[in-house]
C-alpha cells in the first residue's frame, strides 16, 4: 500500500509543476513578445469594379491603413490608394476602382 502513495502523491505533484509552467509560459514578456495593438480591423466589399474597404481601430495606437486593388484584366492599370491615419477608436471608409473586373483587394497596415 505504501509504493501506491508514493506514486500517486509524485504524479499529483508533476502534474502541479506542468500546470505552472504552463501558466507562466502564456504570460506575456516571457518567452513571446506581448500581442500587437495597433491594427485595425478591415472588411472588405466588391460590387464589379468597385472596390470599398471598412476599418476600425479599437486599439490606443494610430494605424496607417492604405487600399489596394488587383485588377483581372492584364491592360488594366492595379489602384493603391493614398495612406490614411486611423486613430483610436476611429472609423474609415476606403473606396477604389478598375475598369473591368477585380481580381484581389487588400489592406496594408503600417505605423505612422
Amino acid at each position: 500500500m505504501r509504493p501506491r502513495r508514493r506514486r500517486t502523491a509524485a504524479l499529483v505533484a508533476a502534474t502541479l509543476i506542468a500546470s505552472a509552467f504552463a501558466v507562466a509560459a502564456d504570460r506575456p514578456g516571457r518567452d513571446r513578445p506581448a500581442p500587437d495593438r495597433f491594427h485595425a480591423t478591415c472588411r472588405t466589399d466588391i460590387q464589379g469594379s468597385r472596390a470599398v474597404a471598412y476599418c476600425h481601430n479599437p486599439y490606443p495606437e494610430t494605424d496607417r491603413v492604405r487600399l489596394h486593388v488587383d485588377c483581372a484584366r492584364w491592360w488594366d492599370i492595379d489602384a493603391v490608394g493614398a495612406p490614411v491615419d486611423i486613430r483610436a477608436a476611429g472609423y474609415v471608409r476606403l473606396a477604389d476602382r478598375c475598369w473591368k473586373e477585380i481580381r484581389s483587394v487588400r489592406v496594408s497596415h503600417t505605423r505612422p
